[in-house]
């Protein structure tokens, strides 16, 4: 034991677990060397699975976990899953055969795979070619290159407003994002400007004809209301996820000042750190606080002199506040000045009722929705899926965010998903009332599977041993890149027995069986427990639920 659990050390735990992340660790090879059991015929009804499962499948497959592969049933009978509880299912979409099942009626808790019903929704309401259009309206009235009135960006939930946008269009990400930077090493940034799209919106008014603003500089964030059920809170206007980047490096040697980079750069946000370089193989602790709105930033503590560069964030308390300042002072570097004050509040209570008649001076263009929808599915992108709700509330006319969930309903009714087998209080699936059943999560797989966007779909999860969340797992094995799924967790505190409650590892996806056949497939424990208080014994558990998906994939089962 590593002594009793603190409260502040379940809050980071729990964070961290709930993100989806914990497919991280699998030792590489683990799966592979190991011949594929023979066929075997599966019954298509879930048979009752209790705490400590039967025997491993007969050679006639008459079992009481349906003629799973051995080492599957291997796995579930470990020590820590005695009091935990089992679903899996495995179809065929192509014919809807069922080839494996446990419990797909049962609700568990998802994770991150509820994304898979969150993110699904956007995408087929928006489409997967559309573009968020973010305008910049001249209000006021013009004399040549002199606007006297005000400058309007009218937000439009555009994810990302450039800031990961490559040179060809697509959306950059990293396999552990940077928005999971405070509570798992190794989180890297992108290269591109978070600032992009801002700096294009100032060039293009600049190139408009204006020099001159005497008045202000407003971000209209009128698009929908915030809502602090959805953690974390999406707002109408995002840059760099709304937060700031803070990237400590060592110094030349110990005892020297560790440097610090930060970014975006913008006023009135001040970073200061007293980070202090330690000899090689001393613990690196780095603490981050932030003060006034969270525009005064103090890094303090030791990075040892041989790690790696170590990224932490900070979040931007006023994102519309700060998107003014932006702008303002991206105009300037393009050549219009402003008179207003930078550093004042964004002044609302000036916004017109509406644009008609007002011309549009800029606009900035986003990449496709369906490369959003890859970016939130392959790193687990929690304000993106919460952002999705609220984006198909605008859809239906309405700016509160809780309007978006009968829009997503009524898709999920015409896609053919029985959504009462689906409980949902946010997009990222770490509401604690989300619940969702393996059946509902292949039904929603399988619309995906039978429509002309079944290979972008499938290709915007994370691949085994490839890409996203599942990079590091199974690089070597032979399932790899043939498996494509969404992974979740849910991980909380038992104070009373010094250790960690796993409420849910799960994944969902497709396995590539080859010939063109995509089985769709759920596999899931709820109620697992690890057997000290680090958040890294969770790992073993992960890498048993990812384990179980290569399985599926390697193992043989007759059509």
């Amino acid at each position: 034991m590593s002594g009793p659990i603190h409260p502040a050390r379940l809050r980071r735990a729990a964070a961290a677990a709930c993100a989806g992340l914990l497919f991280v660790a699998l030792a590489q090879g683990t799966a592979a060397g190991t011949d594929p059991p023979s066929p075997t015929t599966t019954p298509s009804s879930p048979t009752p699975f209790s705490a400590t499962p039967p025997s491993p499948p007969s050679a006639s497959g008459d079992t009481g976990i349906g003629g799973l592969d051995p080492r599957i049933t291997a796995i579930m009978r470990k020590p820590e899953y005695r009091n935990a509880q089992w679903g899996l299912l495995q179809t065929d979409p192509d014919t809807g055969r069922v080839v494996h099942s446990l419990f797909p009626e049962q609700f568990f808790i998802p994770g991150s795979t509820a994304k898979l019903l969150s993110v699904s929704g956007p995408w087929a309401t928006l489409g997967a070619d559309h573009r968020f259009v973010t305008p910049v309206h001249a209000v006021g009235e013009r004399d040549g290159a002199t606007l006297t009135g005000d400058l309007d960006l009218v937000a439009q939930g555009d994810l990302t407003m450039g800031g990961r946008t490559r040179p060809d269009g697509t959306v950059a990400y990293t396999d552990l994002d940077h928005t999971y930077a405070n509570d798992f090493p190794g989180a890297t940034l992108t290269p591109e400007n978070p600032l992009a799209g801002i700096d294009q919106l100032a060039r293009q008014v600049r190139a408009a004809g204006i020099t001159r603003v005497e008045g202000d500089v407003i971000v209209d964030s009128r698009l929908f209301r915030l809502d602090p059920e959805l953690v974390p809170t999406p707002t109408p206007l995002i840059v760099n996820d709304n937060l700031i980047d803070l990237l400590t490096t060592p110094g030349d040697r110990a005892g020297a000042a560790a440097r610090l980079d930060w970014r975006p750069k913008v006023a009135p946000y001040q970073v200061t750190s007293t980070v202090r370089t330690v000899a090689a193989g001393k613990p690196t602790a780095i603490t981050v606080t932030a003060t006034d709105g969270g525009t005064r930033i103090r890094l303090t503590g030791t990075i040892a002199a041989d790690a790696e560069p170590l990224l932490r964030t900070s979040p931007i308390g006023d994102p519309a506040a700060f998107g003014r300042v932006a702008l303002i002072e991206a105009l300037e570097r393009a050549g219009v000045h402003v008179t207003a004050d930078p550093s004042g509040p964004n002044p609302v209570a000036r916004l017109p009722r509406d644009y008609e008649g007002q011309p549009r001076v800029a606009a900035y263009t986003s990449p496709p929705y369906a490369q959003y929808a890859k970016l939130i599915l392959k790193v687990s992108h929690n304000l993106g899926a919460n952002l999705g709700i609220c984006l198909l509330a605008v859809t239906a006319d309405s700016d509160q965010c809780p309007a978006g969930f009968p829009v997503l309903a009524g898709f999920l009714d015409r896609a053919g998903v029985d959504r009462e087998q689906a409980q949902l209080m946010d997009g990222r699936g770490g509401n604690p009332a989300d619940r969702a059943t393996p059946q509902v999560l292949v039904q929603m797989l399988t619309y995906w599977q039978h429509g002309p966007q079944a290979r972008m779909f499938r290709e915007a999860l994370p691949v085994l041993g490839v890409d996203g969340l599942l990079a590091e797992n199974c690089r070597s094995c032979p399932a790899r890149g043939k498996v494509f799924a969404k992974t979740g967790a849910a991980v909380g505190g038992d104070a009373l027995n010094d250790r960690l409650a796993v409420g849910a590892i799960t994944i969902a996806g497709y396995l590539d069986k080859g010939g063109g056949r995509f089985d769709t497939f759920y596999a899931g424990v709820n109620g697992a427990s690890t057997p000290g208080a680090n958040p890294t014994e969770v790992l073993s558990i992960a890498n048993d639920l990812a384990l179980i998906a290569a399985y599926l994939q390697e193992s043989s089962s007759a059509r």
